[in-house]
């Protein structure tokens, strides 16, 4: 295969996966997802309830993370795309925040976005924030964990219908909890 065919075929790869997002789309109710989320939690999982801020020294976050971990959700890193198992993950459950437990999304808010990293369609309300990356040459919106302040990822305007969003989440930052155990 040349060069040319495969871009080609990489391009197209969007408008491939549009009719399965469009299909999808019908059957959302995003307000029943972001409210609902706990019915995906599994009986006693431990995760955080609360939005009070957790504040840990630099010292403290690099006994309690892996090194990975630490340069995401801490120094703003970003995993290499399609390293995350997180990926292949398809169970039912919730994804946590790495550094402090707090629910971030539910497996009903994730699809496969093709980028190699988790994406989800929207996040359980009130847990993360946001602020404007200027890092590469365009701006974009970073989000992190409302709790701990560690990075997550990006929000993105390109996901599926019903939200358009595509909020791509570094594997390592999350925490998968299925509800079946």
């Amino acid at each position: 295969m040349n060069r040319r065919n495969l871009l080609k075929g990489l391009a197209a790869i969007p408008f491939l996966a549009a009719p399965v997002w469009r299909a999808r789309a019908a059957s959302v109710n995003v307000a029943a997802l972001q409210t609902n989320w706990k019915d995906l939690l599994a009986p006693g999982a431990e995760v955080a309830l609360t939005l009070e801020p957790l504040r840990r020294t630099n010292e403290e976050w690099k006994q309690l993370l892996t090194p990975a971990q630490y340069s995401v959700l801490r120094r703003e890193g970003t995993e290499r795309a399609g390293t995350s198992p997180l990926n292949d993950e398809k169970r039912p459950g919730v994804y946590v925040c790495a550094a402090c437990s707090l629910p971030l999304f539910t497996s009903a808010m994730k699809y496969d976005s093709g980028t190699g990293w988790p994406s989800f369609i929207t996040v359980i309300p009130g847990h993360v924030g946001t602020k404007k990356d200027n890092f590469l040459i365009y701006t974009r919106t970073e989000y992190h964990c409302i709790r701990c302040g560690g990075h997550q990822g990006h929000v993105f305007d390109d996901g599926p219908p019903p939200t358009g969003q595509r909020w791509c989440n570094n594997g390592v930052a999350l925490r998968f909890i299925p509800k079946s155990g």
